[in-house]
């Protein structure tokens, strides 16, 4: 019996020191920044930009030519550096660059500034930073602008493949423009969506062929999709497509078929303006329009 008992007696008392080690988390206070912490991202078409920064106050202090000093590297904001970070493959300030996170630092000039995407994304501010780890370089003006007490940052949308990246603090604003192949982007993830598709789903079909008919893109691709998602189920949504596709190939016949068949389908199913609509288009097709 001794023999039995003496293993799970030592293994019980090997557990008894490290449930005693065990401690609570130490308390502590949450620090209070001077310079808090932000987060910008803004969407243009799928691809996404990120900008991850603290931002610095004024507080009575000269801030260009003083805080931060012409002609030296700067974090582009306050402690660790700021990071840009792009979704997709882009173009910033004419220039490719891989998707993937960037810090971003500048050298302000009285009149001009350099601007700096750096591969070394973490860092703390500019103290490890090394310029042969740039990704690229450029020049930019600044512009006078309302003062800000708190350094900011925008992401501007222009269309849906341009944005404007804008960095404000004090009184002045410098930006730069990012650019998107956002067709080349969608087309991509159309084509990965479909190869992962299963054959009893209607919708990725439905959709695949509703953009290309909205952009005007590969009216045969469009066809043959939105007869497969008829196929797997017939909804007023893809008998609405494959009018406009049939209607934008001039089989007018076809076409006024489709939209039938989706204002038929839609009744009790959706907002009553949806139908409606439907039927106003259906006069005008009739009528030529």
């Amino acid at each position: 019996m001794r023999s039995l008992l003496l293993p799970a007696l030592l293994a019980g008392s090997a557990i008894l020191p490290l449930v005693a080690q065990d401690k609570p988390a130490p308390v502590r206070l949450t620090p209070l920044r001077l310079s808090p912490t932000c987060t910008v991202s803004q969407e243009i078409g799928i691809s996404k930009i990120d900008l991850a920064f603290a931002r610095p106050a004024v507080r009575g202090r000269k801030i260009w030519g003083g805080l931060v000093p012409f002609g030296q590297v700067w974090r582009a904001g306050a402690n660790n550096a700021t990071t840009l970070t792009f979704s997709h493959a882009a173009k910033v300030a004419g220039k490719e660059v891989p998707a993937g996170s960037y810090g971003f630092f500048v050298i302000p000039g009285e009149k001009t500034w350099t601007l700096i995407l750096n591969k070394k994304a973490k860092q703390w501010g500019a103290y490890e930073y090394k310029a042969q780890e740039d990704q690229m370089r450029w020049e930019a003006t600044p512009q006078a602008g309302p003062f800000l007490e708190y350094l900011d940052y925008r992401v501007i949308p222009v269309d849906a493949g341009h944005a404007t990246v804008e960095l404000g603090w004090e009184n002045l604003r410098i930006g730069f423009p990012v650019e998107f192949d956002t067709k080349g982007i969608y087309w991509a993830h159309l084509e990965d969506t479909l190869k992962k598709a299963p054959e009893t789903d209607w919708v990725p079909w439905y959709q695949a062929a509703r953009y290309c008919q909205e952009q005007g893109l590969e009216p045969q691709k469009a066809q043959a999709w939105i007869q497969k998602s008829l196929k797997i189920s017939e909804t007023y949504s893809n008998h609405e497509v494959a009018a406009r596709i049939d209607k934008d190939a001039k089989r007018l016949p076809a076409a006024i078929a489709h939209l039938q068949k989706a204002i038929d389908l839609s009744k009790g199913k959706t907002p009553k303006e949806y139908t409606e609509n439907l039927e106003k288009e259906m006069v005008a097709w009739k009528a030529g329009k």
